[in-house]
């Protein structure tokens, strides 16, 4: 696949970022794409490995390794190297719906697991995805692909999420009538609020459900399932319904002074941000700003590297990024091997820019807030954090964290983000619909399939499978979308 020697003849080339004192100007995307002379040498570096890994998609100890939707990365790289650009789209769209959201939020597992990641750098599959589906767009190969029998079978995906909007994707094209009920007042889900303009500019998923519509797909945005109405009433109105609603019920911190003002689920600041961009431009003022305030960000993953983003753009007078785990070393350890998932340590885009504004790196390992303390009106004016130390329980085998006693610190803090994860799906969407949970507060369904405790029902995403990446979210709308295709007319062609 590609050109024989090109992992020995090409080096890895990224897509140019913009500086992080000029990027945080806006909230653009910053990546400017590689010419497509550098593009085709990019391609040509995947070596004709034989066992693609990078395709495999399955879980070693834990973690996935490769691409949850089997893309056939080998294949598509070989036909962009050989400049048949078409065909490398052919190709990329047999196995991914939302190639566009995928090839700029996945945290590239294909890539982690590249073969020639092994001894040195990857291909830059990513990259390479984002170049094939983009040329498709820019050359109107990406056109509504309207079904020409219909199957009469009617189907509502509750959530336009990319679960949702996965599984509303692969039923339309199987000629059933999708509608998706989205409560927000634009479809997209977490793609569209929970992720960052500068991930994902919302052109992106805005051109994507003008075509689902052209195609057939109806959205009813504002509705918010078993409040706006009933789950009877969707059931009596379709032979299905995917519930898709993800993961959105946020892990709290349990802390004296929780009460205070100026403490917000993660979620909450960078939707109201999202919303007010595209409203006005910010200039509503209907977000929570982090404007000339000290901002303390609980949690270390992609959240809260959103948040350190979002509040260096609003102005912040300083942020700290709180991770209660160990940080994690510079390169793998010899218990992490290759093709396991790297867990090593990542300086994202949003912790680049702090840098670059504060001269520090914003975050703080093994430490936790144990208090926040508020000023005589209540607000918050500081946050007391402590040390942890991660020491093996004899029960249960783990190691637990403690507190390291006279390592508390007095952090000057007006703005609190909780980016801690999520406990499962909120539950009134469930208990509306009466499917059962299990102890992750995720719909249950037998091991492998998507057909929930109630006939007609079936679920799809977080709200399946917990907390996961946009790209396993697609890869559960198409086979909850299978399922529910089977289990409507006998078989499926997916």
């Amino acid at each position: 696949m590609g050109k024989p020697t090109g992992f020995l003849d090409f080096t890895r080339t990224d897509n140019r970022a913009a500086e992080p004192l000029e990027r945080i100007k806006n909230f653009n995307e910053f990546h400017e794409p590689l010419s497509w002379e550098e593009r085709k040498e990019q391609a040509g570096r995947c070596m004709d490995c034989g066992v693609p890994f990078c395709q495999n998609g399955k879980m070693l100890c834990g973690m996935i390794s490769g691409c949850p939707l089997n893309n056939l990365v080998p294949e598509w790289n070989d036909l962009l190297w050989q400049d048949q650009r078409e065909q490398a789209l052919g190709r990329l769209l047999m196995t991914n719906n939302f190639p566009e959201f995928t090839s700029r939020v996945c945290p590239a597992l294909c890539e982690k697991a590249c073969t020639c990641g092994l001894y040195g750098d990857p291909v830059s599959v990513k990259e390479n995805e984002n170049a094939i589906i983009e040329y498709g767009f820019e050359n109107g190969l990406i056109t509504p692909e309207i079904p020409h029998m219909h199957s009469g079978k009617r189907i509502a995906v509750i959530g336009s999420g990319p679960a949702g909007l996965a599984a509303a994707d692969t039923l339309n094209k199987r000629g059933h009538s999708v509608t998706v009920y989205e409560r927000s007042d634009r479809p997209g889900g977490l793609l569209m609020y929970g992720i960052p303009n500068m991930k994902l500019e919302k052109h992106i998923i805005e051109r994507r459900t003008e075509l689902m519509k052209a195609e057939g797909v109806r959205f009813v945005l504002g509705c918010d399932v078993g409040r706006d109405i009933t789950a009877e009433e969707l059931l009596s109105e379709n032979e299905a319904v995917v519930l898709a609603c993800g993961s959105s019920q946020p892990r709290d911190i349990k802390a004296e002074g929780r009460d205070a003002e100026g403490i917000y689920f993660a979620v909450d600041f960078l939707k109201a941000t999202t919303k007010s961009l595209l409203d006005s431009g910010l200039s509503d003022g209907n977000y929570i700003s982090a404007k000339d305030k000290n901002v303390v960000i609980i949690g270390g993953g992609d959240t809260g590297n959103d948040c350190v983003g979002t509040s260096v753009r609003h102005g912040c007078s300083s942020v700290i990024q709180l991770e209660m785990m160990p940080e994690p070393p510079e390169e793998r350890a010899e218990s992490n091997p290759w093709p396991e998932y790297p867990r090593v340590k990542k300086t994202d885009y949003g912790q680049e820019e702090a840098i670059a504004v504060f001269g520090e790196d914003p975050r703080r390992y093994c430490t936790t807030v144990k208090e926040f303390i508020k000023d005589g009106e209540g607000k918050l004016s500081a946050v007391k954090t402590v040390k942890l130390e991660f020491v093996r329980d004899h029960e249960s085998g783990r190691s637990v964290p403690q507190e390291i006693q006279g390592s508390e610190e007095i952090l000057p803090c007006e703005l609190c983000l909780i980016a801690a994860g999520f406990i499962g799906c909120q539950s009134y969407v469930a208990e509306a619909f009466g499917v059962e949970l299990t102890g992750r507060n995720a719909v249950a369904s037998a091991e492998g399939d998507f057909a929930s405790s109630v006939p007609k029902v079936f679920t799809a995403g977080d709200m399946h499978i917990g907390q996961s990446l946009v790209v396993r979210a697609i890869r559960e709308g198409r086979d909850c979308a299978a399922a529910v295709d089977r289990y409507l007319m006998g078989y499926t062609n997916f």
